[in-house]
C-alpha cells in the first residue's frame, strides 16, 4: 500500500496542474512526466530535529497526489539521495569508518552533484572498484559485491522500493570495462527510479527517521539549496536551482533538494516551505531530449504547485 493517502482536493488541483502544464508545453507527452506530491498538514511531524520516534512518523498519515509515480525511470543524480543514505546507514552500523574523504565526496555527491564524489562513495560503500572486464569467476563477486546498496535498500521493506535498481555510479561519458559489462549488453541494468520511491525515501529523511534522527538532520544539512541569485555557483553547467523546482519559488522560500539530469531527462525531489504555508514534498521526472534542455518546464510545476499550497482546506 503506497504510503500518503491519495485525496480528492490534491488530485483535482493535481491534475489541473498538469493539463496547464501540457498547454504551455505542447511539445511534452503524457508518457514523459511523472510526479508525487505530498502535502504536510497541520500537526506537522518533518523537519522537526529528530523529535519524532519512527513509530510515530510512519503512523501519521500524510495526502498526496501522484500521477505515473510506479512507472520506472532513469533517474541521472536523483540516485544520489539513495547513496547518502547507505553511507549514513554504513557509519551508524560502523561497517565503514568515516574520514574526510568520504565527507569531501558525499558532500560534493549532494552539494554539488559530483560523479566523481560518488565512485569513491560507491566504491566505498561496496568494496568495488571500477576498472577492465573481469573473468567470469571474479565478475560474479563483483556484481555481488555492488549490489549490496539494492539488498540494503529492498531490506527497509517499503513496497515503493520493490521495482527500483540503485547499484550503478553515475557518469560523465559513461561506463567502461567491468562498469559497462555490468550496466548489460541492452543497459539492463541502468539504475531506475519511480518518482513514488524517491519521494518515500526523502520523506522518511526530512521526518528524522532516516538511519537516525542525528543522521537525518546530517543530511538534510547537505540537502539544503539557497535561493538567492548571488548564492547560486556561476561556475558550472547546472546549479540544481536554475531550471529547475527552486526557480518558480519566491526568494523567501526554503528548499531541500536534489537535481538529476542528463540529455535525456531533467528530473529534482525536493521538500519545501513556504512562509505560513504547509510544507509540502515534491517529485518529478521529465523525459526526452528537448525536456532535458529546457530550463522551464521544472520551473513552471514548482510555481503552480506553490500557487496551489495557498488554496488548500
Amino acid at each position: 500500500m503506497i504510503f500518503f493517502n491519495q485525496d480528492e482536493q490534491l488530485e483535482n488541483l493535481g491534475l489541473g496542474i498538469l493539463e496547464a502544464t501540457w498547454a504551455q508545453f505542447p511539445t511534452l507527452a503524457r508518457n514523459q512526466i511523472a510526479l508525487t506530491w505530498i502535502v504536510y498538514d497541520p500537526p506537522i511531524l518533518v523537519n522537526t530535529g529528530g523529535a519524532l520516534t519512527p513509530n510515530a512518523f510512519w503512523n501519521h498519515s500524510v495526502r498526496g497526489f501522484t500521477y505515473r509515480g510506479v512507472e520506472r525511470i532513469y533517474p541521472a543524480s536523483v540516485v544520489k539521495l539513495f547513496y547518502m543514505v547507505a553511507v549514513n546507514e554504513w557509519l551508524e552500523k560502523q561497517m565503514l569508518q568515516t574520514s574526510k574523504e568520504l565527507e569531501r565526496a558525499m558532500r560534493d555527491m549532494i552539494v554539488d552533484s559530483s560523479n566523481d564524489g560518488t565512485s569513491l562513495v560507491m566504491d566505498m560503500l561496496s568494496g568495488t572498484t571500477s576498472g577492465p572486464e573481469l573473468s567470469a569467476g571474479p565478475f560474479e563477486t563483483w556484481k555481488h559485491q555492488r549490489n549490496i546498496v539494492n539488498r540494503y535498500i529492498k531490506s527497509l521493506g517499503w513496497e515503493e522500493l520493490e521495482t527500483i535498481n540503485v547499484c550503478q555510479k553515475t557518469w560523465g561519458d559513461g561506463p567502461y570495462g567491468r562498469e559497462r559489462a555490468f550496466y548489460g549488453e541492452m543497459l539492463e541494468n541502468r539504475n531506475m527510479l519511480t518518482t513514488n520511491a524517491t519521494a518515500r525515501l526523502l520523506h522518511s529523511i526530512v521526518g528524522g527517521v532516516a538511519v537516525s534522527s542525528g543522521r537525518s538532520q546530517a543530511m538534510m544539512a547537505l540537502l539544503k539549496r539557497s535561493l538567492k541569485k548571488e548564492d547560486l555557483p556561476t561556475d558550472v553547467e547546472e546549479d540544481q536551482i536554475t531550471g529547475f523546482l527552486g526557480s518558480g519559488l519566491p526568494e523567501n522560500a526554503q528548499i531541500w533538494s536534489k537535481a538529476g539530469w542528463t540529455s535525456q531527462v531533467r528530473h529534482d525531489a525536493a521538500y519545501i516551505e513556504l512562509p505560513d504555508l504547509r510544507p509540502y514534498l515534491l517529485v518529478v521526472f521529465t523525459e526526452g531530449k528537448a525536456h532535458a534542455k529546457s530550463r522551464e518546464i521544472l520551473p513552471f510545476i514548482s510555481q503552480q504547485i506553490a500557487l496551489s499550497i495557498s488554496s488548500l482546506a
